[in-house]
């Protein structure tokens, strides 16, 4: 059988694979429990507008994904401040003109990499690239750990944290660019279709077997991680699209931990 660690690209996969699986779940874990999961698909399609709008003008897509999350995740933001009662409205009509806007500008777009984009080329990152995703990631979880206490308490209950003390808002707007920035730098690994499953689906299935906050936080963490590598590992010896066999192989622990829950 082929060492895949024989080939440096495998070797780069591995190590953007690793420290993307801590992000994402993390980021994940509020969004889930704050019943916000619609926001990852949001923000992801709306990235995908800044990737095609990047490549039709010829600057760097990952940077224009980056902008169109931060812009789609403030919009977000406010408008769930207005339709409080209808944020579901809200996270649609962002959806909705991403994709809307990614239509338009795909057809604009320069170069072949647009598909890359769509489902994540992990295997063709560059140096250069995993120097970036290797920093941000850094910067990502070290930011989530220094608010670990007051995105707990605002997780799930926002009036609370502002009784205590806490700024919800500047907590909020934190949160949205550190969520911004975990979906552009995933978006040219894992494919911006997907990233909003890595962020959700670990998360499902810690849920079902963890007992808190912090151990639902860990398990995620350890899921995403055996996800991505087994995907890889997959993807290497049977010729599949990775981002796609992550997803697959998360689902399926889904369902298995939901019918072992189930028969218990």
């Amino acid at each position: 059988m082929v060492n895949l660690f024989a080939f440096e690209f495998m070797r780069r996969a591995f190590v953007a694979a690793l420290f993307i699986s801590v992000m994402t779940p993390m980021i994940g874990q509020v969004i889930v429990l704050r019943r916000m999961a619609p926001v990852g698909d949001a923000l992801s399609h709306t990235s995908l507008a800044g990737v095609a709008i990047g490549m039709a003008f010829n600057f760097n897509p990952v940077m224009g994904a980056f902008i169109a999350a931060v812009c789609a995740g403030f919009a977000l933001e406010f408008s769930r401040r207005i339709f409080s009662k209808y944020a579901e409205l809200s996270v649609s009509v962002v959806l909705s003109l991403g994709i809307a806007l990614a239509a338009i500008f795909s057809g604009m777009a320069q170069g072949p990499g647009f598909e890359g984009f769509l489902f994540g080329s992990i295997v063709a990152v560059s140096d250069t690239e995993i120097l970036v995703i290797v920093i941000l990631s850094v910067l990502v979880v070290s930011a989530l750990i220094f608010l670990y206490r007051p995105l707990m308490h605002i997780t799930f209950d926002e009036e609370s944290a502002m009784a205590q003390g806490i700024n919800v808002k500047a907590v909020n707007l934190i949160f949205t660019l550190l969520t911004a920035v975990t979906v552009a730098v995933s978006a040219r690994t894992v494919g911006v279709l997907i990233i909003s499953s890595l962020m959700v689906i670990p998360v499902a299935c810690a849920m079902q077997i963890s007992k808190g906050y912090l151990q639902n936080l860990i398990y995620s963490v350890i899921f995403a991680i055996i996800f991505t590598i087994t995907g890889l590992v997959l993807s290497f010896y049977f010729d599949l699209r990775p981002g796609g066999t992550i997803v697959l192989i998360g689902i399926f622990t889904l369902v298995l931990l939901v019918a072992i829950r189930g028969k218990r």
